[in-house]
């Protein structure tokens, strides 16, 4: 281990999260390796799967300790009082990043409140390996994880959806990824940009591009595999003359000349300098 992970190992109670390959074994962390052959032991979301995953990577048996949504209080609590006994864990779910769309964030939660350290050995995610091979804008995105199943709640985070001017990355399951695609067509239009990926570092990875409407019926046969959605974010409207002046007149109330209030102003509502500029005259004219 690095310096900083023998002694946090070695001289102190502590939490690891330690992501796993979402496919492709080759993309483990060699310190993901270590960290989970030397722990104490290794909280997990299947104690079936992970001890697969552990022979697999050569690591053999280790003590595991079941986190999962039926029991996730009572063994966070059983995982804090053993690190706080002087044991160490690592938690990992069936694939991925902890608490990044899988379990994990309750078990940081309890972990930190107890005042024990938690650290990290980052890797494979599945939704943040989408949002990269998918070229869509990443500067500002949301991970919105599954739609509600059905009813007001789904409508509602489908017309936010709809709404936003950020990229967005959904998971969707096999048998509702046709019909999913097809309502997000009908609100965010046809013509949104969007990314459909497959089955992300496996044999049979798949990566479509194209818009909405197109993939909605790409995919409507009900393909097979682990999906993430990647959707483009919604073209930004274009203000109207009167939120533009009512832009310019807080700016020149301010004390701005006219030409530094439009400057302001078509950078903050995205519009054309040749369109704010001759409206910052007028107002500035009108005032004096």
């Amino acid at each position: 281990m690095t310096d900083r992970s023998a002694a946090a190992t070695a001289e102190q109670p502590l939490l690891w999260l330690v992501a796993t390959p979402i496919g492709n074994m080759a993309d483990i962390a060699p310190r993901a390796v270590q960290v989970l052959r030397e722990v104490s032991f290794v909280a997990c979301e299947d104690t079936r799967r992970t001890g697969l995953l552990l022979q697999r990577l050569g690591i053999g048996r280790r003590p595991l300790l079941a986190v999962r949504e039926h029991n996730e209080a009572a063994a966070c609590e059983q995982v804090v009082e053993r690190l706080v006994a002087g044991e160490t864990a690592a938690y990992v779910t069936d694939a991925g990043m902890p608490g990044i769309s899988d379990p994990g964030q309750r078990l940081v939660e309890a972990v930190a409140a107890a005042g024990v350290p938690v650290s990290v050995v980052p890797g494979p995610s599945a939704p943040i390996a989408a949002l990269a091979v998918s070229g869509l804008p990443a500067q500002r995105w949301a991970m919105e994880g599954f739609l509600p199943r059905s009813g007001d709640a789904r409508a509602a985070r489908i017309a936010e959806i709809a709404a936003w001017e950020h990229t967005v990355v959904l998971l969707e399951s096999p048998k509702r990824i046709g019909a999913t695609l097809a309502e997000l067509a009908d609100a965010c239009g046809n013509d949104r940009p969007a990314v459909v990926a497959r089955e992300l570092t496996k044999l049979h990875e798949e990566v479509s591009r194209g818009t909405l409407g197109e993939l909605a019926a790409r995919f409507a046969d009900h393909p097979k595999g682990e999906i993430v959605v990647v959707i483009g974010p919604a073209a930004r409207k274009a203000p109207s003359d009167d939120e533009i002046r009512a832009e310019l007149e807080t700016e020149l109330a301010a004390g701005a000349s006219a030409r530094d209030a439009a400057a302001v102003v078509a950078r903050k509502l995205g519009a054309g300098r040749n369109r704010v500029y001759p409206l910052a005259v007028a107002l500035a004219g009108a005032a004096s």
